[in-house]
């Protein structure tokens, strides 16, 4: 480590106590955007004056879907470059609460873990950039937008329409998207990968109403079996995605995933087979997948002995990069139209797309990025990632900023359990993470 980074990282390390409270005073904003009886104009108000403390000229943007977006501008040295730090303050809801350890929305430290929603996605690194910048000071080498989102765990539908209609406001020379994070607890790791997302609904029908299945069973079409009988279509033997038109046997070139690792992330239990044809890294960051995550069934409990008349399930596709998701939409519609049996009805709608995203990392940004972040962690080796989920601000952003270079980064880990019960964050994956950011701003 240089002599300016090693005094960066006693900076950062005289931060974090100061960084818990932040994320304690954070967590403690139940901001789920969209939930009912849920301000978070008061969570937006907080971020806004965390950052205009640090010298940021802020503004706090109600967006197009109710949300609040907080950006603002520090300057820099005269010509110098811009780098544009993004998170978000809205979580998951915390769910089933019984089901947590400590209260969600209360940071509990826990076996050398601090926990409580939104602890890593996406606080964790909201409050990384604040750690970073309070350890630069006034010695950034470069000028420093920050970009909140209030809206990313609904879709982000406010941010990307204020980014297409006030496209100023996040013109930068590179983009920080802090909402990704390592492959593991201390390996250095940049997401260069997002897979794209298509949701799509599907009704299927068959009768005119449910009818009793010991006077019609049998020769009467059963909705809840031909919808069934499409979707088992849907993946082969080996459990890899098969949809007609789609190409499914993509390959990974960065970071491998070992399967006990993955099976050990993933909870997967004993004896139980992972899926697919090829490698878990493979199957996650590079091939397509389909997954049935909604059905509209009669409970067991409430259920009568009729056959269903209608049946509908919610599919998840996750696409990776060189496929588009109109592509993609059509590709799944017309596979399931052609395996539906019996002539049964068929309505077919999209839910939600969003594209997938490929980082270059050929530019002089990646390139202080890199170094950076392996000083960060003991001289490391960087490796490149992708991820199963989809970020699609990042596509909207390169059509935007198209000169930007984007890089994605964070704080989480996979023993994180973000969106799940009992969330937490490593505080020395924030406090590289931050000491990362540091050694950048001072650098680039």
């Amino acid at each position: 480590m240089s002599t300016p980074a090693r005094t960066l990282a006693d900076r950062v390390q005289a931060q974090m106590a100061a960084a818990r409270n932040d994320l304690a005073e954070s967590v403690a904003f139940a901001s789920v955007h969209g939930a009912d009886g849920t301000d978070n104009t008061a969570s937006a108000a907080w971020v806004a004056a965390k950052f205009t403390e640090l010298g940021f000229d802020c503004e706090v943007i109600d967006t197009c879907d109710g949300s609040q977006a907080i950006v603002g501008f520090r300057p820099g040295p005269a010509g110098s470059r811009t780098v544009a730090l993004y998170s978000h303050h809205d979580v998951q809801p915390a769910g089933d609460e019984s089901l947590w350890e400590s209260p969600p929305f209360t940071l509990t430290e826990r076996d050398g873990r601090w926990y409580g929603r939104g602890a890593a996605d996406c606080k964790g690194n909201l409050v990384a950039h604040l750690t970073a910048l309070r350890a630069v000071g006034d010695e950034a080498s470069c000028g420093v937008r920050i970009v909140v989102e209030g809206s990313e765990e609904a879709g982000g539908e406010g941010l990307e329409d204020l980014v297409r209609r006030r496209p100023e406001l996040f013109d930068a020379d590179l983009i920080l998207i802090g909402d990704t994070g390592n492959i593991a607890v201390g390996v250095p790791t940049l997401t260069t990968s997002l897979r794209g997302v298509v949701n799509v609904r599907v009704q299927v029908r068959a009768l005119a109403g449910a009818v009793h299945s010991g006077q019609f069973g049998g020769a009467a079409p059963d909705a809840m079996a031909a919808l069934i009988a499409a979707l088992s279509t849907l993946r082969n033997a080996h459990g890899d995605t098969v949809i007609d038109g789609l190409t499914a046997d993509q390959t990974w070139t960065g970071a491998p995933y070992p399967a006990e690792r993955f099976r050990r992330d993933a909870g997967v239990l004993p004896g139980v087979d992972l899926l697919g044809s090829g490698s878990p890294a493979d199957m996650c960051w590079a091939r397509p997948a389909v997954t049935v995550i909604g059905v509209d069934a009669p409970r067991i409990d409430e259920c009568a002995a009729a056959i269903i008349p209608s049946a509908a399930a919610l599919l998840n596709l996750r696409i990776p990069p060189g496929i588009d998701p109109a592509q993609a939409y059509r590709a799944l519609t017309e596979h399931l139209r052609a395996r539906l049996p019996w002539n049964c009805e068929m309505d077919v709608s999209s839910d939600a797309a969003g594209a997938p995203f490929a980082a270059a990392t050929d530019g002089p940004g990646y390139a202080v990025l890199t170094a950076a972040m392996s000083q960060a962690y003991d001289g490391a080796q960087v490796v490149h990632s992708g991820q199963g989920g989809s970020i699609p601000l990042c596509t909207v952003l390169s059509e935007a900023v198209p000169d930007a270079e984007i890089a994605l980064l964070g704080v989480e880990e996979p023993r994180c359990a973000i969106h799940a019960p009992n969330e937490s964050v490593d505080p020395q994956e924030l406090r590289r993470t931050a000491l990362t950011e540091a050694i950048l701003l001072s650098s680039y």
